[in-house]
């Protein structure tokens, strides 16, 4: 068992995203670390190189029948990111590769190093002496053999594609990750084989070395604060809730997707200037980096909501999945922020009756939109405006993302224009009467009845 870094101990630690096509669910997040450039080329050449090899291998997506919208399994990238090391000396990131392009899903892992010192990324091979990957793949192959007829340590080489995950324990031993059904079958799970700490060290290269007293190092983590059933943590609520009556004023909501990220931060000053305030559904990995912006959003009058942990499409997993996606995200805000969400937007709007349920059983009301502004990576600023400009009605719940740099700059146009129209930004509850919304109901836009339909809008963000 590997043993990670809480990222929220980083201090100028920030996260990017990048996202694909609308006909390919796309979702890829990396972190930023502070003097760390040679880390962030590295980081942002292997998930680029991801990208481009999915986009060759996806097919077009399969359709979903009228009767059964979730059943319709687009191809799918998710790419996310673990901290297995932090020191003076040396940092570890760890990213985990999910693909559906057909068929099964299938999991990677590549664990790449930064020698703080040189300023060079290297491969996890290169925590090994010259000549070392050779002595280390036989140790795998013995132990692999020794696992039952489902384990085949004839596929190991030594080579960078066999050994692209190495990672270390808190003993100080060697762990050899492998890819699903690289080396086993694929019902067993992860594999992985540790190389015992006194064997491994006279195998390690210098960064190895610094490597394995980092991983030594990382103190033990707290267990999660279970917030969804915790009455330490209240459920959240905008601090300015209660301040417009929407039953008079003419009330639009501003939601935002995939943060936060590194424009949300000038978002929140625009939307202050403004008077404005949005509701913010926010993935768990990115919410775990930034637990000070998420406490700027709560203290300025916005709301957080769950987007779910790794932004995986929700439709196709297990309750257990789909349960673990989304308690990991409200358990993570509420240890930022002391309030648990009761909001959530499936990745993507895809739902199905697994998510329904789930939702109902972790108190979130479901919140989907019927303003889409189809903001993404090529869009402009003005087109992004003038399609929330023109879908504004009374009660409208407009889709927005703030990993945009687009969209961002679109906000002063958006809120200029809607006030002098007479419209008023307020959070997705202050939307329905006494700020009531239940949990396991769909909602759409203010003047919609909740209904437990499972179909998103006709277009999603």
């Amino acid at each position: 068992m590997l043993a990670f870094v809480d990222p929220s101990t980083i201090a100028g630690l920030s996260t990017r995203t990048i996202t694909g096509t609308r006909d390919q669910h796309v979702h890829i997040s990396y972190p930023v670390l502070p003097n760390a450039p040679g880390l962030t080329d590295k980081l942002r050449a292997e998930v680029t190189a991801e990208l481009r090899a999915f986009d060759l291998a996806a097919p077009r997506p399969a359709p979903a029948t009228p009767d059964e919208p979730h059943t319709a399994k687009p191809p799918e990238l998710n790419v996310d990111w673990q901290l297995t090391a932090y020191s003076p000396q040396v940092i570890g990131v760890r990213l985990r590769t999910g693909r559906f392009t057909g068929g099964v899903w299938h999991d990677s892992l590549c664990t790449i190093w930064y020698d703080r010192a040189t300023g060079r990324a290297v491969d996890s091979p290169g925590l090994l002496k010259e000549g070392a990957l050779a002595a280390v793949a036989a140790r795998v192959k013995r132990e692999l053999a020794r696992d039952g007829p489902d384990v085949r340590p004839g596929r190991v080489r030594p080579d960078t594609g066999t050994f692209d995950s190495m990672d270390f324990n808190r003993r100080g031993d060697l762990v050899v990750e492998f890819d699903d059904e690289q080396v086993a079958a694929r019902y067993l799970g992860r594999v992985a084989v540790a190389v015992p700490n006194r064997e491994a060290a006279t195998l390690l290269s210098g960064v190895g070395a610094l490597a394995r007293a980092a991983a030594q190092s990382i103190p033990p983590g707290k267990p999660p604060p279970s917030a969804a059933f915790d009455r330490r943590y209240p459920q959240a609520r905008s601090s300015r809730a209660g301040t417009v009556d929407c039953a008079v004023a003419k009330c639009v909501a501003l939601t935002f997707d995939d943060g936060p990220g590194r424009y949300t931060s000038r978002l929140l000053s625009i939307l202050t200037e403004h008077g404005a305030r949005a509701t913010f559904f926010m993935v768990g990995s990115n919410v775990v980096a930034q637990p000070a912006l998420l406490r700027r959003i709560r203290d300025e009058g916005s709301l957080i909501a769950d987007h779910s942990w790794s932004h995986r499409n929700l439709a196709p997993l297990s309750s257990a999945r789909v349960g673990d996606q989304l308690s990991r995200t409200q358990d993570a805000v509420a240890e930022a922020v002391g309030q648990t969400p009761t909001l959530m937007r499936a990745p993507y709007g895809s739902l199905s009756p697994t998510v329904v349920q789930v939702a109902r059983q972790l108190g979130l009301s479901i919140v989907m939109w019927n303003v889409d502004t189809r903001d993404g990576p090529d869009e402009t600023a003005d087109d992004v405006a003038a399609r929330a400009i023109g879908g504004a009605r009374r009660g409208a719940i407009i889709g927005m993302h703030d990993v945009y740099s687009a969209t961002i700059d679109a906000i002063p146009r958006i809120l200029t224009t809607l006030t002098q129209e007479g419209y008023v930004f307020v959070t997705v509850p202050e939307l329905f009467p006494g700020d009531h919304m239940e949990p396991g109901h769909i909602y759409v836009s203010g003047e919609t009845t909740p209904a437990n339909a499972t179909s998103p809008p006709p277009s999603s963000p």
